[in-house]
């Protein structure tokens, strides 16, 4: 980034900070505060080991310093300002979760563009909620728009607040699936004998109240709805399409399916006999591979992790990190919502790398390669991901 660039980012970012406010999480002055300021070259420098009352009022802060990035610790410390861990004195850590694009299963960050990225991340994201509010009963949640390439979930229950490392790991596996490796772990197992049978037999019943039981039990009973709306032939046809099950397979699953529907929404797994836990077990697959969350694991089990400030800027979007109420998040749009007002309104002169595609509050610009003449909120996406620098404004 050249200094013309640089200057002019600085300058805008400033003003931002100057007309508005951020959001400060609970026991602000507990945390440690860093912040990566516009620095010459290539690299960036972080600032931390601040504490809430070094910095003194974070407004003024933010408004003379006008930072790139702007981060506080999950952790609570007694001493925030110390200059080592072990001087800060850990007290107890929220639970963050960062779910970030370009590491998502399916994406292809060369490929995709960067609207088609966030709108991924969002599915993660909802995917990820499914487990804090269903399987965890978490109440105290906060969902931000990280200003980049995905979403932070900050969980500040009391009753995790404390949890180490290794704890938060077991929590991290939970939510991707990681140590389940049979649906049999998923059920329960009753001895059942006499009712006029020779010997006892074992019944398998999937869990179907909650966590990954649930999970698989919805699959198993979209696939019996399916199929009860076909006719026979069909339905044999559409259940031969998985692994390993064959026509007579097929067959006894789909009179099961027609004949013995509330077994099967009950959970049992003997409704088909061998034929039930085989499609089970092939349901479980799909239900890791595909309602798991991509979640980063370092982040979840850093306790002393940095998180980016709700309100602030992202230096390497230009756009804001947003605080985003649970009831409102179906119609959030990062790439509407998260301009800031500040650049909104007038257009600044660029000169960018290449020609590319920008879609940014709610339209879609062509930016050919050169000088170009554009909204400001869209100069300064591309001036702070790179791809162009801030040219003298055309007389």
């Amino acid at each position: 980034m050249d200094q013309r660039t640089r200057e002019y980012l600085r300058g805008r970012f400033g003003d931002h900070y100057r007309r508005g406010s951020v959001d400060l999480p609970p026991a602000a002055d507990e945390r440690e505060w860093g912040h990566i300021p516009f620095t010459a070259g290539e690299g960036t420098t972080m600032v931390r080991h601040q504490s809430h009352l070094d910095i003194g009022a974070l407004d003024a802060f933010l408004a003379s310093e006008r930072p790139r990035h702007v981060y506080f610790s999950a952790g609570r410390y007694a001493d925030p300002s110390a200059g080592s861990m072990d001087e800060k004195g850990w007290r107890e850590s929220d639970l963050v979760f960062d779910l970030d694009a370009d590491h998502l299963p399916g994406v292809d960050p060369e490929a995709d563009s960067y609207a088609s990225m966030l709108a991924t991340c969002k599915d993660a994201l909802y995917a990820l909620l499914d487990f804090l509010e269903d399987d965890f009963a978490f109440e105290d949640l906060t969902v931000v728009f990280s200003g980049g390439r995905g979403y932070h979930v900050h969980v500040r229950d009391e009753s995790i607040r404390g949890l180490g490392r290794d704890q938060r790991r077991e929590i991290v596996d939970y939510v991707r699936g990681i140590g389940l490796d049979d649906v049999t772990q998923l059920t329960r197992t009753e001895t059942v004998s006499g009712m006029g049978l020779k010997n006892p037999v074992e019944k398998r019943t999937l869990h179907t109240d909650g966590g990954w039981g649930r999970r698989v039990h919805r699959r198993l009973l979209a696939v019996a709805d399916e199929v009860r709306e076909l006719d026979e032939d069909e339905g044999v046809a559409r259940l031969r399409e998985y692994d390993g099950i064959g026509e007579k397979g097929a067959t006894t699953l789909q009179k099961a399916m027609t004949d013995n529907y509330d077994a099967l929404r009950a959970g049992n797994l003997e409704a088909a006999g061998q034929y039930t836990r085989k499609l089970a077990g092939l349901l479980f697959e799909d239900a890791i591979a595909e309602e798991g969350a991509p979640i980063d694991e370092p982040v979840t089990t850093d306790i002393n992790r940095l998180i980016r400030l709700p309100g602030s800027l992202h230096g390497g979007s230009g756009l804001a990190v947003r605080h985003i109420e649970r009831d409102e998040l179906d119609d959030f749009d990062p790439l509407v919502d998260a301009v800031p007002e500040t650049f909104r309104g007038h257009d600044i002169t660029v000169e960018t790398d290449a020609a590319r595609v920008v879609e940014l509050d709610g339209e879609t610009y062509n930016i050919s390669e050169g000088i170009n003449t554009v909204k400001e909120s869209v100069g300064v996406f591309l001036m702070a991901r790179g791809h162009a620098r801030k040219s003298t404004e055309a007389e």
